[in-house]
């Protein structure tokens, strides 16, 4: 193991001013869920993603579940999702007790595939099986092909939730990620482009459903004198103290994206004469945040695999990780239905075999991304594929 500092593959960069919002919070006792804070940030959220409503919750998982909840998915309800994402993308179908159908991704934004989302729809419409909502994720920080995907959800009237825990600051075609689907939720834990530490977002264009999450997000408390409640609720609020955290935070999310560019900008001049080496695209008409920055690895060029690349890049004291593992070979979701891209091959499952995620921090120094690049050059080169000799 290296003595050098430890390289976190996102670590929480604080601006500076967090402690005078979570002050405030202190000396006026707001400290429980709830006040000032919450409102204030909720509010700058809206804003800046150009929508009417929004809810500050503890996750971006509850907020999706919020948004399921608001679209009335029961038991049995089908619902459509992207498979190349993290598992809390469908946990929540799964709280509703939805059947989740996985679609797969596309080659020019990794996200859902358009190909293999109308084909699931034509084989549910045959079924009389049409979903009650479409989960859409915007991966690593690039948007999915919304207007394709819309048109596809518009025309079977399914509402699209957008997962944009991954991508706020990103556009799709002067659009807000987020802001174009029925729902959209964010996530702030410690890993993403600004962070109240634990927290989410739900958003909609939608205000009296913003208002009735908001409803359910506090236990679902009837308005009496006395604690009554007629339906289910979630204790889902944010902390008033780590919404002053994402007050500070937002004042500066468009200097993160320009930050997280300015990192993945190095690692393509560092690589740019590696064969076999290539990174995530940004789609034409889109602005892609660089959440975190990552590429494949041509399994022609080299024989290190992304596990072994990311075990020996941990020796020097650096966290590495493999692209996301498809939900539908998730042990979970084995039983659960999957769409392909195409009939002989699935994208997903490809990018997931050769694809890595660097550190891509915006509190890392140049120095410390040097040595980044310096440990996967050498990690990719232990196994590089030699020439078959000629007989």
């Amino acid at each position: 193991m290296s003595n050098s500092n430890r390289i976190f593959l996102s670590a929480p960069h604080m601006t500076g001013n967090e402690q005078t919002y979570i002050e405030k919070a202190f000396q006026s006792n707001w400290i429980a869920p709830l006040g000032p804070n919450v409102d204030q940030f909720e509010k700058d959220v809206a804003d800046y993603i150009n929508v009417k409503g929004s809810v500050a919750v503890s996750s971006g998982t509850a907020a999706l579940h919020l948004a399921l909840r608001l679209l009335d998915i029961r038991p049995g309800d089908r619902v459509f999702c992207s498979s190349f994402t993290f598992v809390a993308t469908a946990n929540p179908i799964l709280y509703q007790g939805g059947v989740p159908v996985f679609i797969d991704s596309e080659p020019e934004t990794w996200n859902m595939s358009p190909e293999a989302l109308l084909t699931a729809f034509k084989e549910a419409d045959k079924e009389n099986m049409l979903p009650k909502a479409v989960v859409v994720v915007h991966l690593y920080g690039q948007s999915a092909k919304m207007d394709e995907i819309m048109t596809i959800c518009n025309h079977y009237q399914v509402p699209v939730i957008e997962d944009s825990a991954e991508s706020l600051g990103s556009l799709y075609k002067n659009k807000k990620s987020g802001s174009m689907g029925a729902f959209g939720i964010y996530s702030f834990n410690g890993n993403k482009i600004i962070t109240t530490s634990g927290g989410g977002m739900l958003v909609s264009n939608d205000v009296k459903a913003i208002e009735k999450a908001r409803f359910l997000a506090t236990q679902a408390r009837d308005k009496a004198l006395h604690y009554q409640h007629s339906q289910i609720g979630y204790n889902y609020r944010m902390s008033n103290i780590l919404a002053g955290m994402g007050i500070a935070q937002m004042k500066v999310i468009d200097e993160r994206v320009s930050q997280k560019k300015a990192i993945f900008r190095r690692y393509c001049e560092q690589f740019e004469g590696m064969k076999g080496i290539s990174f995530m695209p940004e789609a034409d008409g889109t602005l892609h945040n660089r959440w975190l920055s990552t590429l494949t690895i041509d399994p022609g060029e080299y024989e290190s695999s992304p596990e072994e690349i990311v075990l020996e890049m941990e020796k020097e004291n650096i966290e590495a990780r493999p692209l996301w593992k498809p939900l539908h070979l998730q042990p979970l979701f084995r039983n659960y239905r999957f769409y392909q891209h195409s009939e002989d091959y699935c994208i997903c499952e490809g990018l997931y075999q050769s694809g890595i995620c660097l550190p891509s921090g915006t509190g890392m120094s140049e120095t410390d991304q040097q040595r980044v690049i310096r440990a996967f050059q050498s990690a990719v080169t232990l196994k590089v594929r030699k020439p078959m000799l000629r007989a």
